[in-house]
């Protein structure tokens, strides 16, 4: 299992009373207008040979979805693949493992008609990942294999582009071995920014994506922080968020509790109207996870804390339309495969749109959702015909 994927399994979080208080809105404890129903439809299965397991959001360029899978292929080391709104599906790359990479668990980046991203194993002789460049028929470059340590070590979240730059982070590695930020150009050239482990304030093992807002990064880590009670977040903390500008300044804004609060952000922060928002998979009321608000100075608010029951558990990214946000959690629902969840920002009202089955639908969702025009397109890692992961779409 990835270390990702571990964050959901085999935590045990005792909850301990924790409180914030800001401006931002509390949640409603009465019903409002739930947002509008959506209709579900399987677009694709994976039968492993085209790739199984698909961990990474899709992103969409002229009408095609493109994503990877961390599994499959004709080396079993994971795909970059492209696939139609109607289900028809190309394999782009097969990674090889070794030099080429292995792994890749992220979502691709489209920069001026090139794919980038990142794998989270192979590479160089420690194998500890890869970023690299995918034409769009297929054609891939490996830019940086990471192996010197320093620089860095297994990559579980995609990049960002920013100022002619790209940045990421990796889970490991780094001075500290507790992960990094790093830039590097669409050449190759690679630099880190920051190295975690610097203090016991700044967290550890970043595997969430990060967000650019006004020419600042921020993001989050899924251990660390202040939280080392013994209780709620025994010896690697509940995590952080923060923030960090292109020379590598770093700013811790929150470091979770591992209460009410929520605990292990492993998704990607998104901004509504100069507000944060975020998900952690453990922690809240029943220690099944968290849908967040944190203000840019560090002032968070817990907008849902799911049940772990019908409502889901384990909540994955976040996707913003018109003031409702949209994602899945990989357990919970009905069938304990993870659902599809809207929640009002501005009152915390949170609806289930779809419980996974299991079956041809999918099951077990490992990220966020895509908006194409007000349909949502994600993917699920288990489930479909062959039980290696689908592709499917919401419509309204």
């Amino acid at each position: 299992m990835s270390r990702k994927g571990a964050l959901l399994c085999a935590v045990t979080v005792a909850l301990a009373g924790c409180s914030s208080s800001s401006g931002l809105p509390q949640p409603a404890v009465t019903a409002t207008p739930a947002p509008q129903l959506l209709r579900f439809s399987h677009v694709f299965s994976f039968s492993g040979t085209d790739g199984k397991h698909p961990y990474a959001a899709l992103i969409e360029i002229n009408g095609a979805l493109f994503g990877t899978t961390y599994g499959g292929g004709k080396y079993d080391s994971g795909t970059a693949f492209k696939v139609s709104a109607s289900g028809g599906q190309r394999v782009l790359h097969s990674f090889r493992g070794g030099s080429d990479g292995a792994l890749p668990e992220a979502s691709l980046l489209d920069v001026a008609g090139a794919l980038y991203g990142t794998t989270v194993n192979g590479g160089g002789s420690g194998e500890e990942g890869t970023v690299f460049k995918l034409g769009r028929a297929g054609r891939e470059t490996v830019l940086h294999r990471f192996g010197a340590h320093a620089d860095g070590a297994n990559p579980y979240a995609g990049l960002i582009a920013l100022s002619g730059m790209l940045y990421g982070v990796t889970a490991g590695g780094g001075k500290y071995s507790q992960g990094t930020v790093f830039a590097i150009s669409t050449s190759g050239t690679e630099r880190v920014l920051y190295d975690f482990g610097r203090s016991n304030t700044d967290g550890s093992t970043p595997v969430a994506g990060l967000t650019a807002v006004d020419g600042s990064l921020y993001g989050t880590t899924a251990y660390g922080g202040t939280s080392y009670d013994g209780q709620n977040c025994p010896d690697y903390g509940c995590g952080t968020a923060f923030t960090i500008d292109p020379s590598g300044k770093l700013k811790t804004l929150y470091n979770f509790a591992g209460g009410n609060d929520g605990a292990f952000p492993a998704a990607s922060l998104i901004e509504v109207n100069g507000t944060l928002y975020g998900t952690t998979t453990s922690g809240g009321v029943a220690n099944d996870g968290t849908v967040f608000a944190l203000t840019p100075s560090g002032v968070e608010q817990v907008v849902y804390s799911f049940k772990g029951g019908a409502d889901g558990a384990g909540p994955q990214g976040l996707v913003n339309v018109s003031g409702t946000l949209y994602g899945t959690t990989s357990g919970g629902g009905a069938n304990n495969d993870g659902t599809i969840f809207a929640v009002v920002a501005t009152s915390g009202v949170e609806s289930v749109l779809y419980t996974f089955k299991g079956g041809v639908d999918g099951a077990q969702p490992r990220c966020g959702l895509l908006d194409v025009n007000g349909t949502l397109y994600g993917t699920t890692a288990l489930g479909g015909v062959g039980q290696d992961g689908t592709v499917f779409k919401l419509v309204p």
